[in-house]
């Protein structure tokens, strides 16, 4: 990873902790979130995946407003760094604890590399 993507990636890491300490008291069922990026496609290749403790909390979710919120939270933090993704909706995805520790024995690493 160049100096530059080591920076890029650092700003990330702030922006998105906000991002997470929101959803962690508002949003029912959120655990973490995390980002996948490949800097030689950046920022078309940036992806946050958003991480539920069930699928039924996250079921709830995604028909709730909050997903809107959420999401667009993500995306103003985002533009905070100048990082333009639109539509947003493609670079945020979703997963929950249940689903990693039942196909993936837990392993997040390489339930992550298959995304």
């Amino acid at each position: 990873m160049r100096k530059s993507d080591k920076k890029i990636d650092k700003e990330l890491c702030v922006v998105l902790t906000h991002v997470c300490e929101v959803a962690l008291k508002k949003v029912k069922g959120f655990q973490w979130l995390t980002h996948l990026v490949n800097y030689s496609n950046f920022p078309q290749s940036l992806q946050v995946v958003c991480v539920f403790d069930s699928k039924e909390h996250l079921d709830s979710y995604l028909v709730s407003k909050q997903q809107q919120h959420l999401v667009s939270l993500i995306q103003s933090e985002l533009n905070r760094l100048n990082i333009k993704l639109k539509p947003i909706n493609k670079h945020v995805s979703y997963d929950t604890e249940e689903a990693c520790l039942m196909q993936h024995n837990g392993n997040w690493a390489t339930r992550l590399a298959s995304v």
